[in-house]
């Protein structure tokens, strides 16, 4: 038998197994495993900012746990198992592939996402919007929310468009914060920026998340940097100056 089939069946008699003898298995329930699978997915996508492949595997591992286990719960319901889970994405996925499994033409990547949303309309969906969890990131639920206005044609024409919002955004931005308005108009229009910026993420290629999450990392390298040179000089941060801090901050800067 194909190991890699093997290895699932025996996955799936191991997840039996705890759920018949494991005290702390049988206790739990799809609430219970909630918090724990995001937990999970977290450590996933560390994994692969770390570029850690052996770290990926361990993780992808965990998460398949977590799936079988859903399955397993559902199983003892009565309401789907493994096998259902299973047909439901092969089918979906042969559904929204209609340029492999049929005799649709497209011409690049961007015609497979469109069609996909096309498809999902199709499907039942009133919004090209509805399969955008509410409790998402903000970040990360901005991006998504308008890569799928895109799939269906709602987007600026061009990247110098974007840009010129971005700086509209800013503008307005400014002039909340020169009038003292009040703390509400001056988060709309903060709101209103990142949205923007966002927006013109798309349209030079870079995820904003992933993007903000190693300058976030870089930022807390070069910050421990400056702690432990500090500490090296028997110094503390709050006793040195800025002027100071900002020469070992540099420093650690030219290390990269």
């Amino acid at each position: 038998m194909d190991e890699r089939l093997t290895e699932f069946q025996r996955l799936l008699d191991i997840m039996d197994e705890l759920r018949a003898k494991c005290p702390w298995d049988k206790e739990q329930t799809f609430e219970s495993l909630r918090h724990l699978t995001i937990e999970e997915t977290y450590e996933l996508s560390d994994a692969i900012l770390e570029k850690d492949l052996e770290e990926i595997s361990k993780e992808l591992g965990d998460l398949m746990l977590h799936i079988v286990f859903y399955a397993k719960l559902g199983e003892e319901a009565n309401n789907f198992n493994i096998a259902k889970v299973l047909k439901g994405i092969n089918e979906k996925l042969i559904r929204r592939h209609p340029h492999i499994f049929g005799d649709v033409k497209v011409a690049n990547s961007t015609d497979v996402k469109d069609n996909w949303e096309r498809i999902k309309l199709e499907e039942g969906r009133t919004s090209v919007l509805e399969g955008v969890p509410m409790s998402l990131p903000a970040m990360v639920k901005a991006y998504r929310i308008q890569d799928k206005a895109r799939g269906v044609g709602f987007d600026w024409e061009n990247v110098g468009q974007v840009w010129a919002k971005v700086e509209e955004e800013i503008g307005e931005l400014k002039y909340e914060l020169a009038n003292e308005n009040t703390a509400e108009r001056r988060e709309d229009e903060f709101g209103d920026l990142l949205f923007a910026l966002i927006n013109y993420s798309r349209f030079i290629d870079v995820n904003p998340e992933t993007a903000l999450e190693r300058t976030n990392r870089k930022f807390i390298r070069r910050f421990k940097y400056l702690e432990v040179e500090a500490a090296k000089e028997g110094r503390k941060l709050h006793e040195m100056t800025l002027t100071e801090m900002d020469a070992i901050w540099n420093k650690a800067k030219s290390l990269e």
